[in-house]
């Protein structure tokens, strides 16, 4: 929760609407302001047209907030809202939303202006590799701090992941993990939460999962901290949502070449050839959306990977899907892979 921001937005209903119109002046990005009763809770909006109306029946400058206030205002349910709602608010114009706690108190206010969505999702983002394919760069740096273009890696990412309104995020940690929490703190410079797990050895690509105990949300994205991706994660979470499936991986295609004819056979007979065929093949691109439920299958701080938790699911009989990313995907884990992000991330769109 930004409390600046939310101090900036909100207004005691018992303030004098003069006081208030001070204060309006000062939120000229959306011109909203959100009343609150004693208890802290929104009961009503106040914008420009609000105070003309009120103040045409009669009322006037002195008269508190609360008697110009807009009732029938427009809110999301922490954690529980969906993206039919976001996009209705979006129909309406509706620049600033706020999300409300159970008590209806103002926990954040979604700008719906300055994001490409606001899904209804929380973030872990394993950042614990020691990168020995990348050394010397990572002996004294953690990789997703080496930088691509003018930040690291892992500010790409959570930048990416923010930009479609993903607030509350987790980053497991191990080598030179201080580093990181030093670097991005608990979020706030960039309105956003962040926790960390500290690992005490590498728990693999999922084991870190297990440390969490406070998912808010029923969805949640994992994502590997040293990819670098402008994968449209509202096309992935709708894809998720639509497949109604426990786990979805984002795929990258892998094309092999063969430099040779292949035979189709039955029984040593040649039914078919093929004169040097292409076949393509789906990879993990590191970055899974899944049910919080399936946290449970995962074995506390023991080493596990999200392989593990497919096998589990495929064993099961149970639904796991594919999205192809359209768009990059790089790796960031060969000095290869590295030198060529330099250049490529001068013509990437996020």
């Amino acid at each position: 929760m930004n409390s600046q921001l939310i101090d900036k937005h909100t207004i005691p209903a018992s303030t004098p609407l003069r006081l208030a119109l001070e204060k309006l002046n000062n939120v000229p990005d959306n011109l909203t302001l959100f009343v609150l009763n004693e208890e802290h809770q929104l009961v009503g909006t106040l914008t420009d047209g609000d105070v003309r109306r009120g103040l045409l029946t009669g009322l006037e400058l002195g008269d508190q907030t609360g008697k110009f206030m807009f009732r029938e205002f427009r809110f999301l349910k922490q954690h529980s809202f969906t993206l039919t709602q976001v996009k209705d608010l979006r129909d309406r114009r509706i620049k600033m939303v706020p999300v409300l706690d159970n008590q209806n108190r103002i926990v954040r206010l979604a700008d719906l202006a300055g994001t490409r969505s606001l899904l209804p999702l929380e973030a872990l983002l394993m950042a614990g590799g020691r990168g020995e394919r990348l050394r010397p760069l990572t002996d004294h740096t953690p990789k997703p701090l080496l930088k691509v273009g003018d930040k690291p890696i892992l500010e790409h990412n959570l930048d990416h992941l923010a930009s479609f309104g993903i607030d509350r995020f987790h980053i497991a940690i191990n080598y030179l993990g201080s580093m990181i929490s030093d670097y991005f703190g608990d979020g706030s410079a960039k309105n956003i939460s962040i926790s960390y797990l500290n690992e005490k050895r590498p728990l693999g690509t999922l084991g870190a999962a297990s440390m969490i105990s406070n998912f808010a949300y029923e969805n949640i994205l994992v994502m590997n901290a040293d990819i670098l991706t402008n994968i449209d994660l509202e096309d992935f979470f709708n894809d998720f949502e639509e497949q109604q499936a426990l786990m979805s991986v984002a795929s990258v295609p892998y094309k092999v070449n063969m430099p040779f004819a292949v035979l189709e056979t039955r029984q040593n007979r040649v039914l078919s050839f093929r004169e040097k065929p292409q076949y393509t093949y789906y990879t993990s691109g590191g970055l899974y959306l899944m049910k919080r439920s399936l946290i449970s299958r995962i074995p506390l701080e023991s080493m596990y990977h999200a392989t593990d938790l497919m096998d589990n699911i495929l064993s099961n009989d149970e639904k796991l899907v594919q999205y192809p990313i359209h768009g990059v995907w790089m790796d960031i884990g060969r000095r290869e892979d590295f030198d060529k992000a330099q250049e490529e991330i001068k013509h990437i769109r996020f």
